[in-house]
């Protein structure tokens, strides 16, 4: 038999003297691209990678979520301590403008008295008060003995004018302060404790 020739279903001879062509041995090419296993290994990777950023969104998503509702809750706890707080400087308010408001009419109460008693003394003659000296005598007397009671209905008016105090006072920044610290430990320690 000669060389690359085949009857039937023998395979040909694999002859180290076949033609091999004017340069030598042919170059097979092989088709450029990815064989099956490369393939099937990119494709579980797409896969991985997608499945994995949807649950990281999802995860992200909900911890977001979560952390808004937490700064929604900590908002909402420091307007409360800001009523709360606004509600107390009320109430003293109220309660120093009647201590104050009692101080004046026992003051009164006892200028009027004063005023009553000397009324004799007014007019009688030559060198005698008139009724503006002794009153004024009279304010002078108990206004002087009473002073801090004068000094808490001042103070008293002060702070009902004042129209709200201040929300900048260094006791109101501290309890909000330490209002919304406790409500972040808390809110941290819930969320170590749910994961």
């Amino acid at each position: 038999m000669t060389a690359g020739m085949t009857f039937g279903n023998s395979a040909p001879d694999a002859s180290p003297y076949a033609d091999e062509g004017p340069y030598g041995t042919p170059v097979v090419h092989k088709k450029a691209g990815l064989t099956r296993r490369g393939k099937i290994a990119i494709a579980v990777a797409g896969v991985a990678i997608v499945g994995g950023g949807t649950i990281w969104f999802q995860v992200h998503s909900a911890a977001v979520a979560k952390d808004e509702k937490e700064a929604a809750a900590l908002q909402i706890q420091m307007k409360k301590l800001e009523l709360e707080e606004m509600r107390i400087r009320n109430e003293q308010a109220s309660t120093d403008k009647k201590a104050a408001n009692a101080s004046a009419e026992k003051i009164q109460a006892a200028v009027d008295k004063c005023v009553k008693d000397s009324s004799g003394l007014i007019g009688k003659g030559f060198g005698s008060p008139s009724r503006g000296e002794v009153v004024a005598d009279c304010k002078q007397q108990y206004e002087t003995t009473d002073g801090s009671g004068m000094q808490a209905a001042g103070s008293a008016l002060d702070a009902g004018n004042a129209g709200g105090g201040g929300i900048n006072s260094p006791a109101l920044l501290g309890l909000v302060a330490g209002g919304g610290l406790a409500v972040a430990v808390f809110a941290r320690k819930g969320k170590k404790a749910d994961a």
